[in-house]
Protein backbone atom coordinates (compact mmCIF):
# COMPACT_ATOMS: atom_id res chain seq x y z
CA UNK A 1 0.00 0.00 0.00
CA UNK A 2 1.39 3.81 -0.95
CA UNK A 3 1.93 5.91 1.96
CA UNK A 4 0.73 9.28 1.83
CA UNK A 5 2.62 12.16 1.80
CA UNK A 6 2.81 16.00 3.47
CA UNK A 7 4.87 17.84 0.82
CA UNK A 8 5.95 21.71 0.64
CA UNK A 9 6.05 23.15 -2.54
CA UNK A 10 8.36 26.15 -1.16
CA UNK A 11 9.24 29.11 -3.76
CA UNK A 12 7.70 28.72 -7.29
CA UNK A 13 11.86 29.02 -7.96
CA UNK A 14 12.39 25.43 -6.98
CA UNK A 15 10.73 24.38 -10.42
CA UNK A 16 14.13 25.58 -12.01
CA UNK A 17 16.87 25.10 -9.13
CA UNK A 18 18.87 22.11 -8.45
CA UNK A 19 19.06 22.34 -4.65
CA UNK A 20 19.13 19.65 -1.67
CA UNK A 21 15.36 19.86 -1.80
CA UNK A 22 14.82 19.51 -5.45
CA UNK A 23 17.36 16.42 -5.70
CA UNK A 24 15.65 14.72 -2.83
CA UNK A 25 12.12 15.11 -4.24
CA UNK A 26 13.86 13.93 -7.38
CA UNK A 27 15.11 10.98 -5.86
CA UNK A 28 11.53 10.33 -3.99
CA UNK A 29 9.67 9.87 -7.31
CA UNK A 30 12.23 7.43 -8.39
CA UNK A 31 12.05 5.33 -5.41
CA UNK A 32 8.52 5.39 -4.61
CA UNK A 33 6.35 2.10 -6.50
CA UNK A 34 4.72 4.01 -9.32
CA UNK A 35 1.05 4.73 -8.76
CA UNK A 36 -1.74 4.16 -11.19
CA UNK A 37 -2.73 8.03 -10.25
CA UNK A 38 -1.84 11.24 -7.72
CA UNK A 39 -4.45 12.73 -5.74
CA UNK A 40 -3.57 15.97 -4.65
CA UNK A 41 -4.76 18.76 -2.26
CA UNK A 42 -3.24 22.07 -2.97
CA UNK A 43 -2.84 24.85 -0.78
CA UNK A 44 -3.54 27.35 -3.67
CA UNK A 45 -6.84 25.88 -4.54
CA UNK A 46 -9.17 27.34 -1.74
CA UNK A 47 -12.97 26.61 -2.23
CA UNK A 48 -15.86 26.30 0.76
CA UNK A 49 -16.96 23.63 -1.01
CA UNK A 50 -14.46 20.47 -1.62
CA UNK A 51 -13.71 20.23 -5.80
CA UNK A 52 -12.73 17.57 -7.12
CA UNK A 53 -11.51 17.73 -10.51
CA UNK A 54 -12.28 15.75 -13.65
CA UNK A 55 -10.18 16.96 -16.66
CA UNK A 56 -9.16 15.46 -19.33
CA UNK A 57 -5.54 17.27 -19.93
CA UNK A 58 -4.76 20.00 -17.84
CA UNK A 59 -3.35 23.57 -18.60
CA UNK A 60 -0.88 25.07 -16.31
CA UNK A 61 -1.89 28.11 -13.89
CA UNK A 62 0.99 30.28 -13.43
CA UNK A 63 -0.22 31.75 -10.46
CA UNK A 64 2.59 34.10 -8.76
CA UNK A 65 4.65 37.40 -10.19
CA UNK A 66 7.76 38.83 -10.75
CA UNK A 67 9.90 35.71 -11.56
CA UNK A 68 12.19 34.51 -14.09
CA UNK A 69 10.35 34.46 -17.52
CA UNK A 70 11.77 30.45 -17.65
CA UNK A 71 9.36 29.63 -14.70
CA UNK A 72 6.28 31.12 -17.28
CA UNK A 73 7.53 28.44 -20.32
CA UNK A 74 7.22 25.47 -18.26
CA UNK A 75 4.27 23.07 -19.07
CA UNK A 76 2.99 19.89 -16.78
CA UNK A 77 0.01 18.28 -19.45
CA UNK A 78 -0.93 16.29 -16.69
CA UNK A 79 -4.01 14.11 -17.48
CA UNK A 80 -6.78 12.92 -15.45
CA UNK A 81 -8.64 9.60 -14.73
CA UNK A 82 -12.06 10.00 -14.57
CA UNK A 83 -12.58 6.62 -13.20
CA UNK A 84 -10.96 7.59 -10.30
CA UNK A 85 -12.79 11.08 -9.69
CA UNK A 86 -16.42 8.65 -10.19
CA UNK A 87 -14.73 7.06 -6.83
CA UNK A 88 -13.71 9.88 -5.14
CA UNK A 89 -16.88 11.08 -5.50
CA UNK A 90 -18.66 7.87 -4.25
CA UNK A 91 -16.51 7.81 -1.62
CA UNK A 92 -16.86 11.18 0.14
CA UNK A 93 -20.56 11.17 -0.37
CA UNK A 94 -20.26 7.96 1.44
CA UNK A 95 -19.36 9.98 4.63
CA UNK A 96 -21.66 13.21 3.99
CA UNK A 97 -18.96 15.00 2.50
CA UNK A 98 -20.37 18.08 0.31
CA UNK A 99 -18.63 18.35 -3.00
CA UNK A 100 -18.48 19.74 -6.54
CA UNK A 101 -16.68 18.36 -9.75
CA UNK A 102 -14.68 20.99 -11.54
CA UNK A 103 -14.53 20.14 -15.59
CA UNK A 104 -12.01 22.78 -16.41
CA UNK A 105 -9.60 24.29 -13.62
CA UNK A 106 -5.63 23.59 -14.34
CA UNK A 107 -2.74 22.91 -11.88
CA UNK A 108 -1.37 25.60 -9.69
CA UNK A 109 1.93 25.92 -8.74
CA UNK A 110 0.80 24.12 -5.84
CA UNK A 111 0.52 20.91 -7.80
CA UNK A 112 2.25 21.25 -10.70
CA UNK A 113 5.99 22.29 -8.87
CA UNK A 114 5.96 19.19 -6.80
CA UNK A 115 4.44 17.21 -9.52
CA UNK A 116 7.15 17.64 -11.94
CA UNK A 117 9.68 17.38 -8.85
CA UNK A 118 8.60 13.69 -8.69
CA UNK A 119 7.51 12.66 -12.04
CA UNK A 120 8.86 15.07 -14.61
CA UNK A 121 7.41 13.42 -17.75
CA UNK A 122 3.81 13.81 -16.69
CA UNK A 123 2.66 10.79 -17.29
CA UNK A 124 0.41 9.86 -14.17
CA UNK A 125 -2.76 10.66 -14.53
CA UNK A 126 -3.76 13.50 -11.37
CA UNK A 127 -6.99 14.24 -9.82
CA UNK A 128 -6.46 17.62 -8.28
CA UNK A 129 -8.81 18.27 -5.04
CA UNK A 130 -8.95 21.95 -3.00
CA UNK A 131 -8.80 22.67 0.62
CA UNK A 132 -10.94 24.92 2.95
CA UNK A 133 -9.22 26.45 5.58
CA UNK A 134 -12.32 27.57 7.35
CA UNK A 135 -12.88 23.73 8.22
CA UNK A 136 -12.01 22.92 11.44
CA UNK A 137 -8.90 20.01 11.49
CA UNK A 138 -11.08 17.15 12.41
CA UNK A 139 -12.87 17.90 9.39
CA UNK A 140 -10.28 18.14 6.80
CA UNK A 141 -8.75 14.73 8.64
CA UNK A 142 -11.89 13.59 7.75
CA UNK A 143 -11.92 14.46 4.03
CA UNK A 144 -8.31 12.80 3.53
CA UNK A 145 -9.99 10.05 5.46
CA UNK A 146 -12.66 9.17 3.19
CA UNK A 147 -10.25 8.57 0.47
CA UNK A 148 -8.09 6.24 2.46
CA UNK A 149 -8.55 3.16 0.43
CA UNK A 150 -7.42 4.14 -2.39
CA UNK A 151 -3.96 3.76 -1.45
CA UNK A 152 -5.18 0.24 -1.46
CA UNK A 153 -5.46 0.74 -4.99
CA UNK A 154 -1.83 2.58 -5.78
CA UNK A 155 -2.89 5.95 -5.40
CA UNK A 156 -0.83 8.59 -4.16
CA UNK A 157 -1.89 10.90 -1.75
CA UNK A 158 -0.47 14.27 -1.64
CA UNK A 159 -1.39 17.51 0.24
CA UNK A 160 1.03 20.09 -0.97
CA UNK A 161 1.57 23.36 1.56
CA UNK A 162 4.09 24.20 4.20
CA UNK A 163 4.64 23.85 7.17
CA UNK A 164 5.80 27.20 8.04
CA UNK A 165 4.90 30.26 5.68
CA UNK A 166 4.64 32.99 6.61
CA UNK A 167 5.93 35.37 3.46
CA UNK A 168 5.93 38.72 5.33
CA UNK A 169 8.66 37.28 7.70
CA UNK A 170 11.10 36.03 4.69
CA UNK A 171 14.60 36.91 4.87
CA UNK A 172 16.31 36.61 2.09
CA UNK A 173 19.78 37.40 2.46
CA UNK A 174 19.44 34.30 5.00
CA UNK A 175 18.95 31.99 1.97
CA UNK A 176 23.15 31.06 1.69
CA UNK A 177 24.05 31.30 4.98
CA UNK A 178 21.89 28.68 6.28
CA UNK A 179 20.68 30.09 9.39
CA UNK A 180 17.34 29.20 10.61
CA UNK A 181 15.37 31.52 12.60
CA UNK A 182 15.13 29.78 15.68
CA UNK A 183 10.86 30.57 16.33
CA UNK A 184 10.41 28.57 12.85
CA UNK A 185 12.21 25.71 14.39
CA UNK A 186 10.55 25.45 17.44
CA UNK A 187 7.25 25.20 15.74
CA UNK A 188 8.38 22.42 13.58
CA UNK A 189 9.82 20.54 16.31
CA UNK A 190 6.88 20.64 18.29
CA UNK A 191 4.79 19.39 15.52
CA UNK A 192 7.35 16.64 14.56
CA UNK A 193 6.75 15.32 18.04
CA UNK A 194 3.14 15.13 17.90
CA UNK A 195 3.01 13.73 14.53
CA UNK A 196 5.51 10.96 15.31
CA UNK A 197 3.18 9.95 18.37
CA UNK A 198 -0.31 10.42 16.29
CA UNK A 199 -1.51 13.02 18.95
CA UNK A 200 -4.62 14.62 17.14
CA UNK A 201 -6.37 16.19 19.96
CA UNK A 202 -2.85 17.93 20.55
CA UNK A 203 -2.31 18.66 16.70
CA UNK A 204 -6.20 19.81 16.01
CA UNK A 205 -5.81 22.38 18.38
CA UNK A 206 -2.38 23.84 17.05
CA UNK A 207 -3.16 27.30 16.99
CA UNK A 208 -3.34 27.79 20.55
CA UNK A 209 -0.47 24.87 21.98
CA UNK A 210 2.22 25.10 19.58
CA UNK A 211 4.94 27.57 20.32
CA UNK A 212 4.75 30.33 17.46
CA UNK A 213 1.73 29.08 15.91
CA UNK A 214 0.78 32.88 14.89
CA UNK A 215 4.48 33.18 13.05
CA UNK A 216 4.44 29.76 11.02
CA UNK A 217 0.90 29.18 10.59
CA UNK A 218 -0.46 33.83 10.38
CA UNK A 219 -3.63 33.97 10.10
CA UNK A 220 -3.96 34.93 6.60
CA UNK A 221 -1.74 32.04 5.34
CA UNK A 222 -3.28 28.86 7.08
CA UNK A 223 -4.06 26.86 3.98
CA UNK A 224 -0.54 26.15 3.52
CA UNK A 225 -0.39 24.26 6.75
CA UNK A 226 -3.96 22.67 6.44
CA UNK A 227 -3.00 20.19 3.86
CA UNK A 228 -0.95 18.00 6.12
CA UNK A 229 -4.49 17.30 7.87
CA UNK A 230 -5.81 16.12 4.46
CA UNK A 231 -2.95 13.94 3.72
CA UNK A 232 -3.00 12.48 7.81
CA UNK A 233 -6.59 11.50 7.12
CA UNK A 234 -5.88 9.21 4.23
CA UNK A 235 -3.07 7.44 6.44
CA UNK A 236 -5.74 7.17 9.47
CA UNK A 237 -5.57 3.35 9.19
CA UNK A 238 -1.78 3.01 9.71
CA UNK A 239 -1.33 5.69 11.84
CA UNK A 240 2.57 6.31 11.56
CA UNK A 241 4.52 9.45 10.48
CA UNK A 242 7.51 9.64 9.45
CA UNK A 243 9.88 13.25 8.48
CA UNK A 244 11.42 12.33 5.75
CA UNK A 245 13.34 15.75 4.21
CA UNK A 246 13.23 18.64 6.40
CA UNK A 247 15.14 21.78 5.30
CA UNK A 248 14.80 25.86 4.95
CA UNK A 249 15.16 28.81 3.04
CA UNK A 250 15.12 32.35 3.32
CA UNK A 251 15.81 31.61 7.37
CA UNK A 252 12.17 29.77 8.00
CA UNK A 253 10.64 28.94 4.63
CA UNK A 254 10.30 25.25 5.42
CA UNK A 255 11.02 22.21 2.85
CA UNK A 256 9.34 19.76 4.84
CA UNK A 257 7.99 16.35 3.18
CA UNK A 258 6.53 14.25 6.11
CA UNK A 259 4.73 10.42 4.76
CA UNK A 260 2.06 9.16 6.67
CA UNK A 261 0.97 5.18 6.58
Amino acid sequence: MLPSFFIAHGAPLIAIENNEYTQFLHHLGQTLPRPKAIVLFSAHWESAVQQVSNVEEYRTIYDFGGFPEALYQIQYPAKGNADITREIQALLGNEGVSYEVEPARGLDHGAWVVLRLLYPDADIPVIAMSVNPQLSPEEQYKIGKALAGLREKDVLIIGSGGTVHNLRALNWEKDSSGEIDEWALSFDEWLARHLKTWDLSSLFQYASLAPTASLAVPPYGNEHFVPIFYAMGAADGSPKAELVHRSYRYGNLSHSVWQFG
